[in-house]
């Protein structure tokens, strides 16, 4: 029987949580190139289609057909040695079932062929929370970012997140942070989105649903 928990499908205009581990939480980035990889399909299926045709002439014609922008917004990322979180808006019916089948089948076979490996790469299905107040957006953002902290990285020297682009360090048109830094352009909040994720004295604990022992799935 269905866990009475598992998400059937998503609402338009919700924001969610999307994350998955490696397979017996094995590493699913060994080095630079897997990161990179992962945030290449990010870019591809997420950008506007006339950027990727001036960027990428060559580019598969499938791809650039199966492209979701305008149907889903990227709000931030983290990359870690054996897991992922996305934090994402969906704008339109069923647009995160086909960004995630898209770019974590193209990712395994990538992996799979790179690393000489077969099967699996990741933990049964991705896992996807609906994240429904503003409050807890701002903070899961910031849980997101926090991630290499426990690796002892520091937040500004890490390059497979979206805080340097929180921080004006990086821009993409395919990462939306517009949403989430507009609640810290009123001046009478007293501190910046850098300060609120870099202070701990602001941390507040997040539901269970919204980490990385979640058992929601798709």
């Amino acid at each position: 029987m269905p866990s009475k928990n598992r998400i059937k499908s998503y609402v338009e205009n919700g924001y969610y949580h999307i994350y998955n581990r490696g397979v017996e939480k094995r590493l699913i980035f060994q080095d630079r190139e897997d990161y990179t990889k992962f945030l290449y399909l990010l870019k591809v299926y997420l950008s506007p289609p006339e950027e990727l045709r001036k960027e990428y002439p060559l580019l598969k014609i499938h791809i650039v057909h199966n492209n979701l922008f305008g149907e889903i917004d990227l709000l931030a990322f983290c990359l870690m040695p054996n897991h992922f979180h996305l934090l994402v808006k969906q704008k339109s019916k069923r647009a995160i079932t086909r960004l995630m089948k898209q770019i974590l089948t193209a990712y395994s076979m990538y992996f799979n062929k790179r690393h000489e490996r077969v099967g699996p790469l990741f933990q049964e299905r991705y896992k996807a929370s609906l994240v429904d107040s503003d409050e807890y957006i701002l903070h899961l953002s910031r849980y997101i970012h926090l991630n290499p902290i426990a690796r002892g990285v520091s937040l500004d020297e890490f390059d497979w997140s979206s805080y340097l682009y929180y921080l004006g360090k990086r821009h993409a048109p395919w990462i939306n942070i517009n949403i989430i830094k507009e609640y810290f352009n009123d001046s009478k909040k007293g501190f910046s989105y850098k300060e609120f994720v870099e202070d701990h004295l602001l941390q507040i604990d997040l539901p269970d649903d919204l980490t990385m022992d979640s058992e929601h799935e798709t």
